[in-house]
């Protein structure tokens, strides 16, 4: 594909990614002539833990305030809103998956009505729907993270059906990743801003 094709068909939302052989990886949303780049999927797995700094994902601490105060104010641990974050769309507010899931926590156009959140690609309002969301997974299923992330990802119904992790490789492959980032975050790299964006 020429470079010339691959700019007109690319989205302001898009992010592109590079693995080279040494085994590093690289994220842009203005993909360079030279390089072998591809579309990054947001609706691909989450990251693993090895793949995860600030090289690979440049907006990687960059809403660590936002996402504080929605942890304060929500009383959601700011690791987790972190992991979920990264989880969910490489720390990208312009995400959107193949489904419509729009923004930094992909939140679908109804739920985001449900939670109040006008603009899904507003990082503030974002992630405060997204950590109210996450706040209420927590809730239905009695803090249990693996239930809740579950419900995130899956839906809370699916969950309470058997009220385990569902059957289903998508689901069980996420709460895995977002656990093992959350743990990430809270030793390697910590949270540690109060600011406002």
């Amino acid at each position: 594909m020429s470079f010339l094709l691959l700019l007109s068909i690319a989205h302001a939302s898009d992010v592109w990614r590079s693995e080279r052989a040494n085994g590093s990886i690289s994220f842009t949303d203005s993909p360079p002539a030279r390089g072998d780049y591809v579309r990054f999927n947001v609706d691909g797995p989450p990251p693993a833990v090895k793949n995860v700094n600030s090289r690979n994902f440049p907006n990687l601490d960059k809403f660590d305030g936002l996402i504080t105060q929605a942890a304060l104010q929500y009383g959601v641990p700011a690791t987790l809103i972190k992991a979920v974050v990264l989880a969910e769309s490489g720390m990208n507010p312009d995400a959107v998956s193949h489904a419509g899931a729009q923004g930094l926590m992909q939140l679908m156009p109804a739920t985001a009505k449900d939670l109040g959140v006008m603009d899904s690609f507003d990082p503030i309002e974002n992630i405060d729907g997204g950590a109210r969301y996450l706040a209420k997974m927590l809730d239905i299923f009695n803090g249990d993270r693996r239930l809740s992330l579950a419900g995130y990802n899956a839906g809370p119904n699916r969950v309470k059906r058997t009220m385990t992790v569902p059957d289903i490789e998508e689901t069980q492959t996420y709460v895995k990743r977002v656990l093992a980032l959350e743990r990430h975050f809270s030793i390697h790299r910590p949270i540690t801003t109060l600011e406002r964006l």
